[in-house]
Protein backbone atom coordinates (compact mmCIF):
# COMPACT_ATOMS: atom_id res chain seq x y z
CA UNK A 1 0.00 0.00 0.00
CA UNK A 2 1.19 3.38 -0.64
CA UNK A 3 3.18 5.25 2.40
CA UNK A 4 0.96 7.91 3.52
CA UNK A 5 4.28 9.92 4.29
CA UNK A 6 5.05 9.93 0.56
CA UNK A 7 1.72 10.56 -0.68
CA UNK A 8 1.25 13.74 1.66
CA UNK A 9 5.11 14.99 0.57
CA UNK A 10 4.04 14.30 -3.05
CA UNK A 11 0.90 16.63 -2.26
CA UNK A 12 1.56 18.77 -0.37
CA UNK A 13 -0.92 18.01 2.24
CA UNK A 14 -1.10 15.53 5.27
CA UNK A 15 -3.53 11.85 4.96
CA UNK A 16 -5.28 12.00 7.25
CA UNK A 17 -6.76 8.22 6.60
CA UNK A 18 -6.21 5.36 4.25
CA UNK A 19 -7.33 2.61 3.67
CA UNK A 20 -6.59 -0.83 0.57
CA UNK A 21 -8.84 -0.71 -2.21
CA UNK A 22 -9.13 -4.35 -4.70
CA UNK A 23 -5.61 -3.88 -6.99
CA UNK A 24 -4.07 -6.18 -9.64
CA UNK A 25 -0.95 -8.02 -10.26
CA UNK A 26 0.50 -4.69 -11.14
CA UNK A 27 -0.16 -2.82 -8.38
CA UNK A 28 -0.98 -1.95 -5.03
CA UNK A 29 -4.03 0.49 -4.64
CA UNK A 30 -5.01 2.29 -1.24
CA UNK A 31 -7.55 5.22 -1.05
CA UNK A 32 -6.49 8.25 0.68
CA UNK A 33 -8.29 10.98 2.51
CA UNK A 34 -6.00 14.31 2.96
CA UNK A 35 -6.16 17.06 5.21
CA UNK A 36 -8.26 19.08 2.72
CA UNK A 37 -11.33 16.80 2.54
CA UNK A 38 -9.80 15.56 -0.98
CA UNK A 39 -10.35 11.80 -1.37
CA UNK A 40 -7.91 10.11 -3.79
CA UNK A 41 -6.42 6.91 -4.95
CA UNK A 42 -2.81 5.91 -4.64
CA UNK A 43 -1.19 3.25 -6.64
CA UNK A 44 2.29 1.73 -6.43
CA UNK A 45 4.11 -0.90 -8.88
CA UNK A 46 6.93 -0.86 -11.22
CA UNK A 47 4.43 0.51 -14.24
CA UNK A 48 2.20 3.07 -12.96
CA UNK A 49 4.41 5.51 -14.85
CA UNK A 50 3.60 3.77 -17.95
CA UNK A 51 -0.05 3.79 -16.83
CA UNK A 52 -0.18 7.13 -15.88
CA UNK A 53 0.77 7.85 -19.79
CA UNK A 54 -1.83 5.95 -20.95
CA UNK A 55 -4.94 7.18 -18.39
CA UNK A 56 -3.53 10.54 -20.04
CA UNK A 57 -3.84 9.47 -23.95
CA UNK A 58 -7.10 8.23 -22.98
CA UNK A 59 -8.38 11.96 -21.12
CA UNK A 60 -6.68 13.74 -24.21
CA UNK A 61 -8.81 11.60 -26.42
CA UNK A 62 -11.90 12.77 -24.46
CA UNK A 63 -12.60 9.37 -22.89
CA UNK A 64 -13.66 9.52 -19.14
CA UNK A 65 -10.92 7.66 -16.88
CA UNK A 66 -9.53 8.82 -13.70
CA UNK A 67 -7.53 12.59 -13.76
CA UNK A 68 -3.80 11.89 -12.85
CA UNK A 69 -3.30 14.07 -10.08
CA UNK A 70 0.21 13.29 -9.37
CA UNK A 71 3.40 11.39 -10.34
CA UNK A 72 6.28 9.68 -8.09
CA UNK A 73 9.08 7.13 -9.36
CA UNK A 74 6.66 3.72 -8.30
CA UNK A 75 3.81 5.95 -7.50
CA UNK A 76 0.87 7.26 -8.98
CA UNK A 77 -2.09 9.86 -7.33
CA UNK A 78 -5.23 9.60 -9.67
CA UNK A 79 -8.63 11.33 -8.75
CA UNK A 80 -11.49 9.18 -6.90
CA UNK A 81 -14.64 8.64 -8.23
CA UNK A 82 -17.75 7.05 -6.23
CA UNK A 83 -18.75 3.98 -7.56
CA UNK A 84 -22.50 3.75 -8.34
CA UNK A 85 -24.81 0.54 -9.02
CA UNK A 86 -24.45 -0.54 -12.75
CA UNK A 87 -27.31 0.41 -15.11
CA UNK A 88 -28.87 1.30 -18.18
CA UNK A 89 -27.10 4.66 -18.25
CA UNK A 90 -23.85 3.46 -17.16
CA UNK A 91 -23.58 1.00 -19.61
CA UNK A 92 -24.73 3.44 -22.25
CA UNK A 93 -22.26 5.88 -21.31
CA UNK A 94 -19.37 3.49 -21.21
CA UNK A 95 -20.43 2.50 -24.60
CA UNK A 96 -20.02 5.98 -25.64
CA UNK A 97 -16.81 6.47 -23.84
CA UNK A 98 -15.30 3.47 -25.42
CA UNK A 99 -16.88 4.93 -29.07
CA UNK A 100 -15.12 8.03 -28.27
CA UNK A 101 -12.02 6.41 -27.36
CA UNK A 102 -12.08 4.42 -30.20
CA UNK A 103 -12.27 7.65 -32.51
CA UNK A 104 -8.76 8.58 -31.67
CA UNK A 105 -6.48 6.94 -34.12
CA UNK A 106 -2.92 6.84 -34.94
CA UNK A 107 -1.02 5.45 -37.68
CA UNK A 108 0.36 2.56 -36.50
CA UNK A 109 -0.47 -0.56 -34.46
CA UNK A 110 1.19 -0.60 -30.96
CA UNK A 111 2.37 1.39 -28.76
CA UNK A 112 5.68 3.39 -27.69
CA UNK A 113 6.32 1.38 -24.99
CA UNK A 114 5.87 -2.34 -23.88
CA UNK A 115 3.81 -3.02 -21.16
CA UNK A 116 3.23 -6.44 -18.14
CA UNK A 117 0.15 -8.12 -16.89
CA UNK A 118 2.50 -9.40 -14.08
CA UNK A 119 4.47 -11.91 -15.41
CA UNK A 120 3.21 -11.76 -18.67
CA UNK A 121 5.27 -8.99 -20.71
CA UNK A 122 3.08 -7.32 -23.66
CA UNK A 123 5.70 -6.57 -26.58
CA UNK A 124 4.41 -3.16 -28.43
CA UNK A 125 6.67 -2.30 -31.08
CA UNK A 126 4.72 -0.81 -34.08
CA UNK A 127 3.84 -2.23 -37.33
CA UNK A 128 1.73 -1.55 -40.13
CA UNK A 129 0.36 -4.89 -40.74
CA UNK A 130 -2.36 -5.76 -38.01
CA UNK A 131 -2.73 -9.53 -38.64
CA UNK A 132 1.22 -9.55 -38.32
CA UNK A 133 1.08 -7.56 -34.91
CA UNK A 134 -2.01 -9.50 -33.30
CA UNK A 135 0.27 -12.89 -34.22
CA UNK A 136 3.75 -12.23 -33.33
CA UNK A 137 3.30 -9.13 -30.47
CA UNK A 138 -0.22 -11.04 -28.71
CA UNK A 139 -0.40 -14.92 -29.36
CA UNK A 140 3.07 -15.78 -30.10
CA UNK A 141 4.22 -13.04 -27.14
CA UNK A 142 5.76 -15.62 -25.24
CA UNK A 143 5.15 -19.17 -27.08
CA UNK A 144 8.25 -20.98 -24.89
CA UNK A 145 5.48 -20.37 -21.75
CA UNK A 146 2.73 -22.34 -23.35
CA UNK A 147 1.71 -25.94 -23.02
CA UNK A 148 3.82 -27.66 -26.17
CA UNK A 149 1.00 -29.25 -27.85
CA UNK A 150 -1.28 -25.40 -27.34
CA UNK A 151 2.09 -23.81 -28.64
CA UNK A 152 1.88 -25.55 -31.61
CA UNK A 153 -1.80 -25.02 -32.13
CA UNK A 154 -1.32 -21.22 -31.78
CA UNK A 155 1.46 -21.05 -34.28
CA UNK A 156 -0.61 -23.01 -36.79
CA UNK A 157 -3.21 -20.64 -36.07
CA UNK A 158 -0.86 -17.38 -36.52
CA UNK A 159 -0.40 -18.52 -40.37
CA UNK A 160 -4.22 -18.09 -41.05
CA UNK A 161 -4.53 -14.88 -38.87
CA UNK A 162 -4.53 -12.74 -42.65
CA UNK A 163 -7.37 -14.69 -43.47
CA UNK A 164 -9.50 -14.08 -40.22
CA UNK A 165 -8.60 -10.27 -39.72
CA UNK A 166 -8.65 -7.25 -41.35
CA UNK A 167 -4.97 -6.09 -42.86
CA UNK A 168 -4.85 -2.66 -41.58
CA UNK A 169 -8.21 -1.40 -40.14
CA UNK A 170 -8.46 1.90 -38.16
CA UNK A 171 -5.22 1.59 -35.67
CA UNK A 172 -8.29 2.91 -32.77
CA UNK A 173 -7.03 3.47 -29.03
CA UNK A 174 -7.12 0.74 -27.41
CA UNK A 175 -8.15 0.53 -23.51
CA UNK A 176 -6.31 -3.24 -24.02
CA UNK A 177 -7.78 -5.00 -20.92
CA UNK A 178 -11.54 -3.80 -20.83
CA UNK A 179 -13.07 -6.32 -18.92
CA UNK A 180 -16.21 -5.75 -16.69
CA UNK A 181 -13.77 -4.98 -13.47
CA UNK A 182 -11.89 -2.02 -15.30
CA UNK A 183 -15.01 -0.44 -15.61
CA UNK A 184 -15.84 2.06 -12.81
CA UNK A 185 -18.96 2.98 -13.50
CA UNK A 186 -20.05 5.82 -11.21
CA UNK A 187 -23.68 7.58 -11.16
CA UNK A 188 -25.29 7.53 -14.47
CA UNK A 189 -22.19 7.27 -16.41
CA UNK A 190 -18.72 5.07 -16.70
CA UNK A 191 -15.37 5.62 -16.19
CA UNK A 192 -12.05 3.33 -17.67
CA UNK A 193 -9.65 2.10 -15.57
CA UNK A 194 -6.68 -0.09 -15.19
CA UNK A 195 -5.58 0.16 -18.95
CA UNK A 196 -3.38 -1.46 -20.75
CA UNK A 197 -3.55 0.97 -24.19
CA UNK A 198 -2.17 0.10 -27.51
CA UNK A 199 -3.52 1.34 -30.79
CA UNK A 200 -5.12 -1.37 -32.63
CA UNK A 201 -8.68 -3.12 -33.92
CA UNK A 202 -11.16 -1.71 -32.07
CA UNK A 203 -12.80 -5.15 -32.03
CA UNK A 204 -9.77 -6.21 -29.14
CA UNK A 205 -12.10 -3.98 -26.57
CA UNK A 206 -15.34 -5.53 -27.63
CA UNK A 207 -14.12 -9.30 -27.56
CA UNK A 208 -12.77 -8.63 -24.18
CA UNK A 209 -15.88 -6.94 -22.47
CA UNK A 210 -18.09 -10.31 -24.09
CA UNK A 211 -15.16 -12.80 -22.72
CA UNK A 212 -16.46 -12.95 -19.52
CA UNK A 213 -20.32 -12.02 -20.02
CA UNK A 214 -22.14 -9.74 -22.01
CA UNK A 215 -21.91 -5.64 -21.57
CA UNK A 216 -25.38 -4.79 -19.74
CA UNK A 217 -28.27 -3.34 -21.82
CA UNK A 218 -27.69 0.46 -23.10
CA UNK A 219 -24.32 -0.59 -24.19
CA UNK A 220 -24.86 -1.24 -27.78
CA UNK A 221 -26.75 1.81 -28.12
CA UNK A 222 -24.19 3.86 -26.82
CA UNK A 223 -21.13 2.31 -28.62
CA UNK A 224 -23.14 2.70 -32.12
CA UNK A 225 -23.02 -0.41 -34.31
CA UNK A 226 -20.27 -2.79 -34.61
CA UNK A 227 -18.51 -3.75 -38.27
CA UNK A 228 -20.11 -6.66 -40.14
CA UNK A 229 -18.43 -9.87 -39.03
CA UNK A 230 -17.72 -9.20 -35.46
CA UNK A 231 -19.19 -11.76 -33.71
CA UNK A 232 -16.88 -14.27 -36.22
CA UNK A 233 -13.75 -12.68 -34.95
CA UNK A 234 -14.78 -12.63 -31.43
CA UNK A 235 -12.62 -15.60 -30.44
CA UNK A 236 -8.93 -14.52 -32.33
CA UNK A 237 -9.07 -11.85 -30.12
CA UNK A 238 -10.44 -13.60 -26.94
CA UNK A 239 -8.06 -16.39 -27.59
CA UNK A 240 -5.29 -13.44 -26.29
CA UNK A 241 -6.85 -12.91 -22.33
CA UNK A 242 -7.52 -16.47 -22.24
CA UNK A 243 -3.52 -16.95 -23.06
CA UNK A 244 -2.72 -14.50 -20.66
CA UNK A 245 -4.95 -16.03 -18.19
CA UNK A 246 -3.22 -19.66 -18.77
CA UNK A 247 -0.08 -17.78 -18.24
CA UNK A 248 -0.91 -15.87 -15.05
CA UNK A 249 -3.24 -18.69 -13.07
CA UNK A 250 -2.51 -22.21 -14.59
CA UNK A 251 -4.39 -24.78 -16.00
CA UNK A 252 -7.63 -24.28 -15.31
CA UNK A 253 -7.95 -21.45 -18.12
CA UNK A 254 -7.06 -24.44 -20.80
CA UNK A 255 -10.00 -24.98 -21.24
CA UNK A 256 -10.59 -21.25 -22.45
CA UNK A 257 -7.90 -21.25 -24.35
CA UNK A 258 -9.01 -24.52 -25.93
CA UNK A 259 -12.67 -23.02 -26.77
CA UNK A 260 -11.06 -20.03 -28.79
CA UNK A 261 -8.99 -22.65 -30.56
CA UNK A 262 -12.04 -24.86 -31.12
CA UNK A 263 -14.33 -21.73 -32.79
CA UNK A 264 -11.48 -21.08 -34.58
CA UNK A 265 -10.82 -24.80 -35.86
CA UNK A 266 -7.58 -24.60 -34.95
Amino acid sequence: MADPKAVGALLGLPVIASAPLHGGDLSEVSRLDLGDGTRVVAKTGPLVEVEARMLQAMAGAGAFVPRVIALARGMMVIEYLPEAPPGRDGWAALGTNLAQLHEATGPRYGWDEDYAFGAATIPNARTDDWPAFWGERRLLAWPERLPGDLAARVEALVKRLPDLLPQRPPAALLHGDLWSGNVLFTEGSAAMIDPACYYGHGEVDLAMLHLFGRPGPGFAEGYGAAEPGWEERLAVYQLWPALVHLRLFGGGYRGMVEACLGALRA
